[in-house]
């Protein structure tokens, strides 16, 4: 019967702690269950997964390399026979481009490069055009709309 007065936890949840240094009928005395020297019968022996033992660790022996610019911008890059699956006159903008999946992930703005054909007119707007693809939209008869970045 489960009364304030005599609740106890289930059988099994609570387990003895380790008495060690105790003799040898314990199973633990002597070493305590350490072992015989090194590192790891000291005390202060609890020493990291990355420590190689006193050898020069492996983060100092490569060497340092590169540099990453915290205020690097990502562009949104679409080239221009990408925009080929949309009618003509249609407005495209970095919105639309998401939509059909042509975008994906956090960036700074958008950028039309100049790769493939266009066949249709279109008003394209962005934050960047390559000068190749500017010409093959205004060839194309559409248009090329420069906004922020």
């Amino acid at each position: 019967m489960n009364e304030l007065s005599n609740l106890r936890p289930p059988a099994g949840a609570t387990k003895k702690r380790k008495r060690l240094g105790r003799g040898i009928g314990s199973r633990l005395g002597k070493t305590a269950g350490r072992g015989h020297k090194g590192m790891g019968q000291r005390k202060s022996g609890n020493v990291g997964a990355w420590f190689e033992g006193g050898q020069m660790p492996l983060q100092r022996r490569l060497p340092k390399v590169g540099f990453t610019n915290i205020f690097r911008k990502q562009w949104g890059t679409v080239n221009i026979g990408d925009l080929d699956r949309f009618d003509a006159g249609t407005k495209v903008d970095e919105a639309l481009l998401r939509q059909h999946g042509l975008i994906k992930g956090k960036k700074h703005g958008l950028k039309i490069l100049g790769d493939g054909e266009l066949p249709v007119a279109l008003h394209i707007v962005a934050d960047k055009f390559t000068a190749a693809a500017k010409t093959k939209i205004e060839a194309a008869g559409g248009t090329a709309e420069v906004v922020g970045g």
